[in-house]
């Protein structure tokens, strides 16, 4: 594990209480590994801080919101704080962070790359929110998601959210190129109540299958559209540049006749003369 006093000052707080920090950063690999004889393990991980934070991040990041945009309405907000605290944005500053390097895995985890799994990294990152609120109360919370999560972010407004509704894309692309229509199915729900993961298909026709993973069904369902939408797309273009590529006729030559435009046959044969 780096020094834990380099990952205090990039996020701007010292812990009087170190042992949280420590706490925050340890997978529940780690911890199950040092437990006498392999059984249930008093030593602490990051699990509970985790769902803690996960509590603190959204108050934190929808009371920011609400006195930021007063004149905004609740569809509007539930957008911005949905991109705000998605694990897509939260494995972005972890990374920034270099969170991974701070972490203690067991021997499993760190053999399988755990320091870069998008899933440890997110949940760390909540962890360390937790551990912040335990160690020093709300308003430093405050000022740490401000400056982590936020971080200048809110400053032109839901303008600079790019939001895309992949489905209603995906849909409208497949109309208009006379495709079937999606349709989607949840393949799977694993992990606690409150940190569900959905495993979604999405199937065109009988042709294209695609499976995406996501914290709600409708993520995953968003993420699965967004991935056959990719296909389709480079699919017609390669269609596009393989017929741009047939070598044209010399200038003159007639266009040899389609299938329907081809000579016709050489009449039959008569019939022979059976009065002979």
């Amino acid at each position: 594990m780096e020094d834990l006093s380099e990952l205090e000052k990039v996020i701007g707080h010292t812990f009087g209480r170190r042992e949280l920090l420590v706490q925050s950063l340890t997978h529940s690999s780690h911890s199950h590994e040092r437990a006498p004889g392999g059984g249930p393990s008093e030593v602490w991980h990051n699990e509970q801080l985790e769902f803690l934070g996960d509590a603190v991040l959204g108050l934190l990041v929808s009371r920011e919101l609400v006195e930021r945009f007063p004149s905004y309405s609740e569809g509007q907000l539930s957008k911005m704080k949905a991109h705000l605290v998605s694990a897509t944005h939260l494995f972005s500053i972890a990374g920034e962070l270099q969170l991974g390097d701070f972490l203690q895995l067991g021997r499993g985890e760190e053999k399988s790359g755990g320091r870069h799994k998008r899933a440890l990294l997110v949940d760390a990152l909540e962890a360390l929110i937790a551990a912040v609120y335990l160690d020093a109360g709300l308003d430093t919370a405050r000022e740490v998601v401000e400056r982590l999560v936020l971080r200048g972010r809110l400053d032109s407004g839901i303008e600079a959210f790019p939001f895309i509704d992949f489905k209603s894309a995906l849909q409208e692309y497949l109309q208009a190129n006379r495709r079937s229509q999606p349709r989607y199915a949840v393949v799977e729900e694993r992990g606690p109540e409150h940190r569900k993961t959905f495993l979604v298909e999405v199937r065109v026709g009988k042709e294209f299958t695609a499976q995406a993973e996501g914290p709600t069904k409708k993520a995953a369902e968003q993420e699965a559209a967004r991935l056959a939408l990719l296909h389709y797309r480079e699919l017609d273009r390669q269609a596009e540049g393989a017929a741009a590529q047939e070598p044209a006729l010399p200038e003159g030559q007639a266009q040899p006749p389609a299938a329907s435009e081809a000579a016709p046959a050489p009449p039959p044969a008569p019939a022979p003369d059976d009065t002979k």
